[in-house]
């Protein structure tokens, strides 16, 4: 039996004690903090592996409008469903996304006559968010109506100005799609609302496939093998699936109250104190960016080049802006790991020196949990009495050295008054073939985690 199918009991010792394998694996450093953290939250639990296929934006592909555009690091529209459920939300209920992305918990709430608000920092998230929900309220045939006139017109547009001076825009495209593609979003920019919102959505959409990238880790991945989409075609195809999923929508969505309709707005979960917000939430249901390197900034570097930095410099701006989950997080020296567990793990990596594939992974750590302790200190600021949180946590491994963030965060909410009410297993994801080659095979857990506001 590998580590991957052990009880669950079981895997939560390996999580801090690998000690199998050969002499040539590293063996991970001091873990008491992490051994003693995972015993104080093994009573609270429990597995339920049968989420795992939701906490991901897979399950979106088959959600009408959602499908439209893939925005991979979102959860699914069943995911959010099955929270409202079990948290009993109703009209009298308000959810609060702090972390909206394309706005999938705030459409599901729709859906269920729950108000809500969504927030993010990133531009390109709070436009998706703001933006699908139109969708609803578009006349069936109109977008192809819209689609023909606006062709007619396209060959004579003045290419749009985007960043070219970003790098990745130099390299993503042929030229002649590239200069197509400009004379579109010249051509889409002269239309009124909502057209004009809607339809930059689905020329958005096809930036990727009409290019050589592919959204992949980190980065956007450059391969100049792959066949790159006419954006002509590819567009007009977008506006058929969109047509599509509106006549399903009108179908699915009769009993939608306008007055639910969701609040998106551009703003930081770290602080929420400028952000009006009316009556105070009574859920959260939600997943911030997880400790994983990757960094939203050049994952859509396209879509922000074409339509919402004007330069590098805006761009790079915005890179230090968001929640610091990436490599280029900067620390400040008044800034320290803000738990014992996190110093512990940022101790032990340091301790590495040269080994460490990246040397600013421990900077990066205690930065995402310096954010995180602001986030939860503000969601327990403006959250109801009693209000309820679901919350999607990734643990993640750099150099042999396990992370449990779920029960780092759970810690932090109880400092801020939260209760812990269970920490739900949702699926063990395994290691990469180089931490596995190096350091063993070790289960790393998808969670969510359930607190209650105390009082």
């Amino acid at each position: 039996m590998n580590q991957l199918e052990l009880p669950l009991a079981s895997r939560a010792s390996t999580i801090c004690n690998d000690k199998a394998g050969s002499q040539s694996r590293r063996r991970p450093g001091p873990t008491a903090e992490r051994e003693q953290i995972e015993r104080r939250f093994a009573p609270l639990m429990r597995e339920e592996l049968g989420l795992g296929a939701l906490v991901s934006y897979v399950g979106n592909k088959q959600i009408p409008v959602l499908r439209l555009y893939r925005y991979k690091e979102a959860f699914s529209f069943r995911f959010v469903e099955t929270w409202i459920e079990r948290f009993r939300l109703g009209p009298d209920d308000r959810l609060f996304d702090p972390f909206c992305g394309m706005g999938t918990s705030l459409l599901a709430a729709f859906r269920h006559n729950v108000a809500s608000i969504g927030i993010d920092r990133l531009p390109i998230a709070v436009f998706l968010a703001r933006t699908f929900p139109l969708f609803l309220s578009t006349e069936p045939g109109l977008l192809r109506e819209t689609f023909a006139a606006i062709k007619r017109r396209v060959d004579r547009a003045e290419p749009a100005a985007v960043a070219m001076d970003v790098g990745i825009m130099r390299v993503a495209f042929p030229e002649p799609v590239l200069h197509r593609l400009r004379q579109w979003k010249a051509a889409l920019d002269t239309l009124a609302t909502p057209m004009r919102q809607v339809f930059l959505l689905l020329f958005l959409a096809i930036l990727e496939p009409c290019s050589y990238t592919a959204k992949d880790g980190q980065f956007l991945r450059l391969n100049h093998r792959k066949t790159v989409e006419d954006p002509d075609e590819a567009l007009s195809r977008k506006v058929f699936e969109a047509e599509r999923d509106i006549a399903a929508v009108r179908m699915l969505w009769r009993e939608t109250n306008d007055r639910m309709a969701p609040v998106v707005k551009l703003a930081d979960a770290r602080d929420l104190s400028g952000l009006r917000m009316g009556r105070s939430p009574t859920a959260v249901i939600t997943s911030p960016p997880y400790a994983n390197r990757y960094d939203y900034t050049r994952t859509y570097s396209l879509e922000l080049c074409f339509a919402f930095v004007k330069d590098f410099g805006e761009l790079r701006t915005l890179r230090q802006q968001i929640l610091r989950s990436h490599i280029e997080s900067k620390l400040s020296a008044s800034e320290a790991p803000p738990h014992s567990v996190v110093r512990e793990v940022v101790e032990s990596l340091e301790a590495q020196g040269a080994e460490l594939n990246n040397p600013r992974i421990p900077d990066m750590l205690t930065a995402y949990f310096v954010d995180m302790r602001r986030v939860i200190r503000e969601l327990a600021r403006v959250l109801a009495p009693r209000g309820k949180v679901a919350m999607v946590i990734d643990n993640v491994r750099f150099g042999g050295e396990l992370v449990p963030v779920d029960l780092i965060l759970c810690e932090m909410a109880e400092e801020f008054g939260f209760t812990v009410k269970e920490i739900v297993v949702a699926r063990y994801k395994g290691n990469s073939s180089q931490q596995m080659g190096r350091y063993g095979r070790v289960p790393v857990r998808e969670s969510i985690v359930v607190w209650e506001k105390t009082g």
